[in-house]
């Protein structure tokens, strides 16, 4: 069985994925989004920490981060409805079917990456608090 983290990534990548079809959800892309693949939604881990230990039970923190990438004309307008509802996806259940204590966004970068002409990436960042036990990351505390 996959530890809890992973399963709730997947649960975001699915969420992501649901609530802004038909564009691509690219999770911890190696290469660059081409030109042909844009619009996407990117997701990346930042990071997963321990906030608390207490009987056996670990509280921690993954924080992660969608990055919007959008070309054209209208890039911005693009890029700012598909943050818009990726924001909405993720804070829908801010249990994330049981496996997270919470979700709660944490700051978003509304300036453009200058990328190349007529790029933008519009980032925003979002903490998601769970539980695990201390001798299995499988199960949730």
């Amino acid at each position: 069985m996959n530890s809890i983290r992973e399963r709730l990534l997947r649960e975001v990548v699915a969420r992501l994925s649901s609530a802004i079809a038909p564009i691509p959800v690219l999770r911890m892309p190696a290469v660059p989004v081409t030109r042909e693949a844009s619009p996407a939604l990117l997701l990346f881990v930042e990071g997963d920490s321990i906030t608390a230990h207490a009987n056996h039970l670990v509280d921690r923190q993954l924080s992660v981060r969608l990055a919007v990438v959008a070309r054209g004309a209208d890039a911005f307008d693009v890029a700012d409805r598909l943050l818009t509802a990726a924001h909405a996806a993720m804070l829908a259940d801010p249990n994330l079917g049981g496996l997270a204590l919470a979700v709660r966004e944490l700051d978003a970068e509304w300036d453009a990456d200058d990328l190349d002409a007529g790029t933008v990436m519009l980032p925003a960042r979002y903490e998601i608090r769970y539980r695990t036990h201390a001798l299995d990351l499988t199960q949730t505390g």
